[in-house]
């Protein structure tokens, strides 16, 4: 007869305590994070943030490059809200945007739904329409200048054979250069923005079309009330990145117009880099540039506020 030894059962003791070689794996993980981190964040200090905040200090301080900052305080806003060339360019801001926004909103949404299809070959028409917005934008404004000419410009040429004698000058009409300038901002802009609304069509759970559907609603108002609702935050997103890009622009109207003619299409970037750049005065444009940016930061609150009393 075979007999089995029992060992009793022990019980298990307290865990063991983290080691000093724990501590240093975790120590050398934070390590090896912040190595991909740190080059980043470098060039963002050396590039972005210290320019930014000595751009605000300068606002304050008369500045050239043959002299050393000296402190003013507020005469440099004084003196700029005493300019002419301020309102002026403000205004040409202002009007940009105003008609830059809503028409590149409409017409990247209209081209979103027309895009959003199951049908052979739409995505080449996908691709074409978000072209210019990858293409040179000092290409683009050659171009444009080009189809604007008033003599010989095709876009003219057009309007004379439909029966307009008298069509516009555009670029080279103090009327009519600022509206160009929008056009073509519009048609390079339209293909991003197509793209984000089309992601935001194709996440659009098609339940709710074919629910309002069998509630009899029409074309209309399924667009009205299932596609809009739906569409709130990229059109919100939206609408944020139009207005910040609108209030900056600068290289399609150095390009296109340089301003002018005359004072038309001059806008605060502009302004600023006139005042800098062209003439040494870095603190009185530095306090143009800290006006521009307490102007956007003011817009994207009240957007953001807005936002928020939709959602409740």
């Amino acid at each position: 007869m075979t007999t089995k030894t029992i060992t009793p059962a022990v019980a298990p003791g307290p865990a063991p305590a983290p080691g000093r070689g724990n501590r240093k794996q975790a120590r050398r993980n934070t390590l090896i994070g912040w190595t991909f981190i740190l080059p980043n964040f470098l060039g963002f200090l050396a590039f972005t943030l210290i320019p930014v905040l000595a751009a605000f200090a300068l606002s304050f301080m008369e500045w050239s490059s043959f002299s050393a900052p000296k402190w003013v305080g507020l005469a440099n806003f004084q003196r700029m809200l005493a300019s002419d060339s301020f309102w002026v360019a403000l205004r040409n801001t202002v009007v940009y945007a105003i008609g830059h926004v809503p028409l590149t909103m409409a017409l990247a949404l209209l081209l979103a739904m027309l895009l959003n299809r199951k049908l052979k070959g739409i995505g080449f028409f996908r691709v074409a329409i978000f072209f210019p917005y990858i293409t040179s934008l000092v290409a683009v404004a050659v171009v444009w200048n080009m189809l604007f000419s008033p003599d010989n410009g095709p876009i003219n040429q057009f309007l004379h054979t439909i029966g307009i004698a008298n069509a516009p000058g555009w670029t080279s009409s103090s009327d009519w250069a600022l509206p160009a300038v929008i056009i073509t901002s519009v048609w390079r802009d339209m293909g991003y923005y197509m793209v984000l609304y089309l992601a935001g069509l194709q996440a659009i759970p098609a339940e709710l079309y074919e629910a309002a559907e069998v509630d009899g609603a029409s074309a209309w108002q399924r667009f009205w009330n299932v596609t809009i609702p739906s569409l709130r935050p990229t059109t919100f997103f939206v609408v944020v990145m139009l207005t910040v890009s609108s209030f900056k622009v600068f290289d399609l109207i150095v390009v296109m117009t340089t301003g002018g003619p005359g004072r038309s299409t001059t806008v605060l970037s502009q302004l600023i880099y006139q005042e800098g750049i062209g003439e040494g005065k870095f603190g009185y444009s530095s306090a143009i540039s800290l006006v521009l940016f307490l102007i956007v930061l003011t817009v994207t609150v009240l957007q953001f506020k807005i936002q928020q009393r939709r959602e409740r």
